[in-house]
């Protein structure tokens, strides 16, 4: 069973369906949509800040103390009233005005309701009106001609109107309903994860549990103990220097030299230099002999790191010591012999390269006897809760501080990122979740980068819906979009579409014959 956590509203106020339906509802009824928790309390409503203006007479009521109270006392009523309904629920407030609520609930548990305000119904529109009256009369308005004004401005829905609002919030039901399930998969997991880590999901503190780290860690241990050069590939990212070190310290050499060198950082004078080291009086400042990396790695390990970034004149070198075992220092005429297993990396196309005539064809054979790719994150995505929890570790003790937790919310996001800095990208963000969460034992998801947070998601989704145009087609066009999109999400797998949209596989089957949407749908027709 999934470990009950909070039920964060303001996490789902976020999601972009809730805001843009908010958006449309308001635009057409100067209606609000508002949540309550199980206990009733309103949700992203507080006083002094109603979030739909353009109803005069809510704003006067929600902007003072009494009646505002009575408001809230409302929302109980009505969250009390839903969960003993069990479903949609139309009923009239303090004040005289009709409210259309949903019950919200996940398996058997009650979570509270969502709820649509502030407007009358054409059927019974003369009654609600004269209760509008008293009420305002009583508390607020005294002048006539003031008070019908106020009164002429209150959005008037006929019954089938009032059905197409009860859909757009099962819209929105559905979408909070679906993403609670996500979070809650996601707390068993990383639950699971702060427990134990498995022995065979790490190889010399490089974590991992997918299928495609399995498969590296299993030809790692083939090729650990050999004396073969090694050819990392990969992205930016991805964890070439640790799978080097992981590589080291599980060969014959271990007990020796591991000594890393960036071939892209320096220029050719000097990684030469570097590399083969010098005599004295070699160029200007060489006032004394100098041992290269070569050398100081004999019996050892030496990691070129960015080996793509090397000119076509240093790739003659490296392949003569790659070949002979031999090189001469800067400046000098005496070779010198050394004992080195060299394993290198590239983010770089090294075969292109080799066609392009901008790195050697022999000096690449040398180099690629045996090659490890590394994947991309968003290629073990079922990784992130590991690492993370990994990072959050080291972070603790490195800072001598009490573990912090991750929130399902905060995971979830994560997962959904694309991380195109890899692994490194991860590392830095959890460093600094840690560092803006202070005190706190659990990070929360307000504080990812806005780039994860998705404020600035330049994906504009549901933007065929037309505000001015007809109520029942916007209805239908968003739902085409949302079948659409879990359809092209799940490589147009009925079944997993239908679990994500919370229907049953033949109600989608019936949809997508309505909407005629196959997989041979390159694109999604919004006329």
């Amino acid at each position: 069973m999934a470990e009950e956590i909070e039920f964060n509203f303001d996490h789902f106020e976020n999601l972009n369906i809730v805001k843009r339906l908010k958006q449309i509802i308001g635009s057409w009824w100067n209606i609000q949509l508002n949540f309550t928790d199980e206990k009733g309390f309103l949700r992203g409503v507080p006083q002094g800040r109603f979030f739909n203006p353009k109803n005069p007479i809510c704003k006067l009521i929600t902007e003072n103390n009494e009646s505002f109270k009575d408001c809230v006392n409302v929302a109980r009523v009505t969250t009390i009233e839903s969960e003993e309904a069990n479903e949609q629920l139309i009923s009239t407030c303090h004040a005289g005005f009709s409210t259309i609520s949903l019950p919200l609930k996940l398996g058997d548990k009650y979570l509270g309701c969502i709820f649509a305000d502030g407007f009358i119904i054409e059927e019974t529109v003369e009654e609600q009106k004269s209760k509008l009256r008293n009420y305002l009369k009583k508390s607020f308005i005294k002048e006539s001609t003031e008070l019908e004004s106020y009164i002429n401005e209150l959005p008037v829905l006929s019954m089938k109107e009032v059905k197409y609002l009860e859909e757009l919030l099962q819209v929105v039901l559905d979408e909070i309903i679906q993403l609670r399930k996500s979070i809650l998969d996601n707390k068993d997991e990383i639950n699971a994860i702060s427990s134990s880590l498995k022995k065979d999901w790490n190889f010399n503190n490089i974590v991992g549990k997918s299928s495609a780290m399995q498969e590296v860690f299993k030809l790692l241990s083939k090729i650990s103990e050999s004396e073969a050069t090694i050819l990392i590939t990969g992205e930016n990212g991805t964890g070439k220097e640790g799978i080097a070190k992981a590589i080291h310290v599980n060969s014959k050499r271990k007990s020796k030299n591991f000594i890393i060198q960036n071939c892209g950082a320096i220029n050719d004078n000097l990684l030469e230099t570097e590399l083969f080291g010098h005599v004295k009086g070699s160029f200007t400042n060489a006032i004394k002999d100098k041992k290269g990396l070569f050398e100081l790695a004999d019996k050892g390990t030496l990691f070129l790191d960015e080996i793509g970034d090397t000119s076509t004149t240093m790739q003659v070198k490296l392949l003569r010591i790659l070949q002979e075992g031999t090189f001469i220092p800067v400046g000098g005429t005496e070779q010198k012999q050394v004992d080195v297993r060299i394993l290198a990396a590239t983010n770089k196309n090294l075969e292109l390269m080799v066609k392009n005539g901008t790195f050697r064809e022999d000096l690449y054979y040398r180099l690629n006897v045996i090659n490890v790719k590394l994947p991309s994150l968003k290629e073990r995505i079922e990784d992130i809760p590991l690492l993370i929890k990994k990072f959050l570790d080291n972070y603790s003790k490195l800072n001598n501080t009490k573990v912090k937790k991750i929130s399902s919310g905060c995971l979830y996001r994560m997962e959904k990122y694309a991380w195109p800095g890899n692994v490194r990208e991860l590392e830095n963000e959890v460093e600094r979740l840690c560092v803006l969460s202070g005190e706190n034992e659990e990070i929360s998801d307000d504080l990812l980068s806005e780039r994860i947070f998705g404020i600035q998601d330049k994906e504009e989704k549901f933007k065929g819906i037309n505000k001015e145009g007809n109520l029942k087609v916007a209805i239908e066009q968003l739902e085409k979009e949302m079948i659409f999109a879990n359809l092209e999400k799940e490589n147009w797998n009925k079944s997993k579409a239908a679990i994500k949209l919370g229907i049953s596989r033949a109600s989608l089957i019936m949809k997508c014959e309505k909407y005629q949407l196959d997989k041979k749908s390159k694109k999604l027709n919004t006329e």
